[in-house]
């Protein structure tokens, strides 16, 4: 399990008042809808689960590949990690860059497994 030091944690949380959090079921929503599902944890945090249909780009290379993935700055995103603070700083870079439709899952991929329907 990862555990964050009180710097990472302020910037998650100051990222998290800048974003769109959504709750797992309106995450689920979005999903069914078409949004880009990012995932962007580790590629062994990867590899031991993910929501079906999730692309995967580490937090640290997505401003360097994100485009590649999704040239299109106003299509519907999603992103997530494990626990919330590396899916929110990863949707608040997305918005620095000029995505404008960006959300991250309220609590990660930990909460969404959690509600399920």
């Amino acid at each position: 399990m990862t555990t964050h030091d009180e710097e990472f944690l302020r910037r998650a949380a100051e990222a998290k008042g800048r974003i769109v959090q959504l709750a797992p079921a309106e995450a689920r929503q979005r999903i069914e809808a078409g949004s880009l599902l990012l995932d962007v944890r580790s590629g062994e945090e990867y590899a031991e689960g993910h929501i079906e249909g999730a692309h995967h780009l580490p937090g640290e290379e997505l401003a360097r590949r994100f485009a590649e993935l999704q040239p299109d700055r106003q299509a519907p995103i999603l992103c997530y990690c494990r626990g919330g603070n590396r899916g929110a700083l990863a949707a608040d870079e997305l918005q620095r860059l000029g995505y404008s439709n960006v959300a991250s899952i309220e609590g990660g991929l930990s909460a969404f497994l959690a509600e399920r329907d």
